[in-house]
């Protein structure tokens, strides 16, 4: 098999927090990630889909985590058995 070089320029720091992610994730190298990622891309069994994150307020991540202790509580939760049922637990909600 003939063998290639391809050089990438990035920044040392991206170079470093790349490698230790790659390690975490069980790779040997940060080489060897961006050979599977080539690789699967070049057989066309990769999809890339950019996506902008979404940076929650800290309003909102209060409010978030209030909910999420009321659901490991049991509190402001309810039950439906059914739809009737649910449908009145929402009528009577508002």
């Amino acid at each position: 098999m003939n063998k290639t070089i391809l050089q990438v320029p990035v920044s040392q720091e991206l170079k470093i927090t790349a490698e230790n992610v790659a390690i975490a994730q069980g790779f040997s190298s940060l080489q060897e990630a961006v050979r599977l990622f080539l690789n699967k891309l070049a057989q066309g069994n990769l999809q890339i889909t950019f996506e902008e994150t979404t940076q929650l307020s800290a309003k909102a991540i209060n409010r978030y985590n209030t909910i999420l202790k009321d659901i490991e509580k049991g509190s402001n939760v309810y039950d439906a058995k059914n739809i009737d049922e649910l449908m009145k637990q929402l009528h009577n909600a508002s």
